[in-house]
């Protein structure tokens, strides 16, 4: 199965009602809610986090229309019924209720609420990038730490380094940044990087394209191997041709190998099984 038929079927178990659950379940759930959400113990986590616990509650209340909304923009609440965790050591990647895509990097987890479609807010541990469908009724929120981003459809990366400071990069499109506790906020353009930590913010540019100015196309195929992951043959006749070309560092690999074919004319064949790509 290729990588599009693998996405769309993704997308459909994600799409899928889940089962109900027993009310020894419910009861069970509102329990261990009730006696980690009213502890009188101040936990250093977010409330959205410990919240997961309560998922089988909400389903009920959100049932009956009944639901609570007196957090502020920066502490909305995020109900963690879907975690998805990457413990390999190469990329793995997510198709959101949305739609959205997610590249998760190795040691990284995303968390988010059985309500995603309509209640668009994420969070993560760890870095990924992320290419947001459009959907101005609905805003797409990321949650990392204590750094909102808010965006209606674009492409970045957010990261959390080990001392706890936040990198946010801005690809495609446009991003809003808030700071939990404060009123400021920044607004992002493509190129732009967003920085916090140690209680400051700071904004600066990045360089978010590679240029490769009249270097031998068996580069590019380097570059290709090691950024993407696919082995690429291409005919030896090829391999000495100059090529000068500027790449966006988180463009479509399928774009890269379509604009080789029709500069070179060649034919390519992407296998998926095998992390490869030929050109003849």
């Amino acid at each position: 199965m290729d990588k599009e038929n693998f996405d769309d079927e993704f997308e459909k178990l994600w799409n899928e009602t889940p089962s109900s659950h027993s009310e020894d379940v419910k009861k069970a759930s509102w329990e261990e809610f009730h006696s980690k959400t009213f502890s009188k113990k101040k936990r250093k986590s977010t409330p959205w986090r410990y919240l997961a616990a309560a998922s089988v509650l909400l389903f009920v209340l959100i049932g009956t229309g009944i639901y609570f909304n007196n957090e502020s923009e920066n502490e909305s609440v995020v109900v963690a019924e879907n975690v998805i965790e990457n413990l390999t050591d190469k990329i793995k990647y997510v198709v959101l209720p949305d739609s959205s895509k997610v590249e998760l990097t190795p040691n990284s987890k995303i968390s988010y609420g059985t309500d995603f479609a309509l209640n668009r807010k994420i969070e993560i541990d760890g870095e990924a990038y992320f290419k947001v469908k459009k959907d101005k009724q609905h805003p797409f929120q990321v949650f990392c730490d204590e750094t909102t981003t808010t965006v209606l459809g674009t492409s970045f990366i957010v990261k959390e380094s080990e001392n706890e400071e936040v990198t946010v990069e801005l690809f495609e499109g446009s991003v809003q940044m808030s700071i939990k506790g404060q009123d400021q906020k920044w607004i992002l353009k493509p190129g732009e990087k967003f920085t916090y930590g140690n209680k400051t913010a700071s904004v600066a540019e990045f360089s978010r394209f590679i240029d490769f100015d009249n270097q031998k196309l068996s580069v590019l195929c380097q570059y290709i191997e090691k950024t993407y992951g696919y082995k690429v043959n291409i005919p030896k006749e090829n391999l000495d041709q100059n090529i000068t070309i500027r790449i966006n560092k988180k463009e479509d690999l399928k774009t890269i190998v379509q604009l080789i074919s029709e500069m070179y004319n060649l034919n390519f064949e992407i296998n998926e099984d095998l992390k490869q790509i030929t050109f003849q």
